[in-house]
Parts: C-alpha cells; sequence; structure tokens
C-alpha cells in the first residue's frame, strides 16, 4: 500500500521508500524511516496537498510525493 492510499484517520507504518536523490534522502530525514508509524490527519479541499502525523509532528506531502512511501498495515504485518 501507498501512503497516498492510506484513509484519513488511518495509520501504518512505513516499510520503504521508493523515491530517489534528495527528495528521498530528505523524506528519511524527516522521520520516513522503516519501522516508523504515520497516521493520515487530513486532506486540502483539493486533495492536495495531504497532511500525517509522524512522531508527533505534522508532515504534508503532495499526492505524488506520498506515493514514494510504501505502507505496511499491522494487519498485513501479521
Amino acid at each position: 500500500m501507498q501512503l497516498a492510499q492510506l484513509a484519513v484517520g488511518d495509520s501504518a507504518k512505513v516499510a520503504k521508500i521508493t523515491g530517489e536523490g534528495a527528495f528521498r534522502r530528505r523524506l528519511l530525514e524527516l522521520g520516513l524511516v522503516p519501522g516508523t508509524v504515520i497516521r493520515r490527519a487530513s486532506r486540502a479541499g483539493f486533495g492536495d496537498p495531504i497532511a500525517y502525523e509522524v512522531r508527533g509532528v505534522v508532515l504534508c506531502l503532495r499526492q505524488a510525493e506520498a506515493r514514494t512511501v510504501e505502507l505496511v498495515t499491522e494487519h498485513e504485518a501479521t
């Protein structure tokens, strides 16, 4: 599952970042490392950007950016 597919209020763990270069590095610096729990907080009126809560901080990403983050849900992990 990709981060962009996460429903409002749902959470999952980061499995991997598929982006490349400086953008991938920036996501890792922001705390999106494998095993980190991320929750979808809200969405802007036109759908972009999307707000996520990571380690108590709200982070906004565009849908295209959120599609580079692969997740594993608790159901998939068991």
